[in-house]
């Protein structure tokens, strides 16, 4: 092997940490359990799979359950902000609707088009669905709530996500429909524009903490509120902003919803597909707000960090879910709040602003670590005062500009 893959030129890149927590488990908790008799016999190996096996089915069987709250909580919003109840008759204050639903769906008819490519029909939502859970993975709910402890852990991350586009594409292609064809071409254009400005805010952390892996980043902002990354520069704080933002077009939410426009191209890449198959989207696109949600929550807010230092305020996984489930939140209430974009707009705000701004908050990044070699007081001082001023301007600018009267059009007629 050549000596510029020898271990000294990638001293830090491991797919995996040595340990195992399936393996200490088995050994730690299993084996000294067992009877003498069988525990010498029984092979660690063995025990890894088994465990590993046992928390991947509880881990399928649980989190499917995760989109049937958030569909319920989604309609209940819209209720709210449209100045109606919602979903009242099936369960108390309607609270078993979506099961109800989900419960349909695996009943009605499941149809494929006669024209259509079957095999990759059939693949394209079991490709999307595998593909959105498999990104929990990677993501710590707590400080031992971590099914595999990457080194590498947010790259993986982008890794697994990036393979979503195949799925969208294959289910428009197989479909056979141009409705559906339109809606997956348009979601590949928006998910890989919309991933580059997504990989550079994440880069500008990356930057500050040294490390991939995700229980590292969480590790780095210790210390309360003002140690999360978001206040630890004025870059990552525009950083988040322009993260969140993205993986709000990364799942095709509103107001980037265009592969779905009902208004345009019936419902986009899942036009043809009903039954179960249709669930299937249904459940990954709601898994998929709560994953991107968690990933910035892990980035930028803290993950499991409490926000006090020295207390567990709003820490551990309680905590983490928390404010997860309130970026959900942030996500439902543009949906109900803003109109959807044009195709033009939507590249435009990629291309000519967000992408920009991205490169301009890695050089702003490097520029900062220079000067504060290390975080202290001092540093997140002067951060959090540039953040409050830039703030302040914002919104002065907003404001006036949103207060000027437009001026009188010239009539047509």
């Amino acid at each position: 092997m050549p000596e510029i893959f020898s271990e000294g030129f990638f001293p830090n890149i491991n797919l995996q940490d040595e340990t195992n927590w399936a393996t200490d488990f088995v050994q730690e908790v299993i084996i000294p359990r067992l009877p003498e008799v069988v525990a010498g016999h029984f092979s660690v190996e063995l025990g890894t799979i088994l465990v590993m096996l046992v928390c991947a089915g509880i881990f399928v069987a649980v989190v499917p359950l995760l989109p049937l709250v958030l569909v319920l909580a989604e309609r209940k919003v819209a209720a709210r902000f449209q100045n109606r109840t919602g979903p009242m008759r099936v369960g108390p204050w309607g609270t078993l609707q979506t099961l109800a639903d989900g419960i349909k769906l695996i009943f009605k008819e499941d149809y494929i088009p006669p024209q259509g490519d079957k095999l990759l029909f059939l693949l394209a939502p079991y490709i999307i669905f595998a593909c959105s859970f498999a990104v929990f993975a990677a993501i710590p709910f707590g400080q031992g709530i971590l099914v595999s402890d990457f080194n590498i852990g947010i790259f993986y991350i982008m890794a697994i996500s990036s393979v979503i586009v195949m799925g969208v594409i294959m289910a428009g292609w197989s479909s056979n429909s141009k409705w559906s064809l339109l809606g997956s071409l348009r979601s590949a254009a928006q998910i890989v524009s919309y991933e580059i400005p997504l990989g550079l805010s994440i880069l500008t952390v990356v930057m500050l903490v040294e490390s991939l892996g995700m229980k590292q980043i969480v590790a780095s902002q210790d210390g309360g509120i003002f140690t999360w990354l978001i206040f630890r520069s004025p870059f990552t704080f525009i950083a988040f902003f322009i993260f969140f933002i993205s993986s709000i077009a990364e799942v095709n939410r509103t107001p980037f919803d265009l592969p779905e426009a009902e208004s345009e191209i019936v419902a986009g890449f899942h036009t043809e597909y009903s039954g179960m198959r249709f669930a299937l989207f249904f459940i990954a696109e709601y898994a998929n707000m709560f994953a991107v949600s968690a990933i910035g929550v892990t980035l930028f807010l803290g993950g499991w960090q409490g926000v006090l230092p020295g207390y567990d305020f709003l820490g551990g996984f309680p905590g983490f879910v928390i404010k997860t489930l309130g970026l959900v939140f942030l996500m439902m209430w543009l949906r109900w709040t803003l109109p959807r974009l044009r195709v033009d707009q939507l590249m435009n705000l990629c291309w000519k602003y967000f992408i920009p701004i991205s490169f301009f908050n890695i050089l702003g990044t490097g520029v900062w670590g220079l000067i504060f070699e290390k975080d202290d007081v001092w540093s997140i001082g002067i951060s959090c005062v540039i953040i409050y001023v830039g703030l302040i301007s914002a919104y002065a600018v907003a404001g006036r500009s949103l207060a000027r009267k437009p001026e009188p059009q010239p009539s047509s007629v």
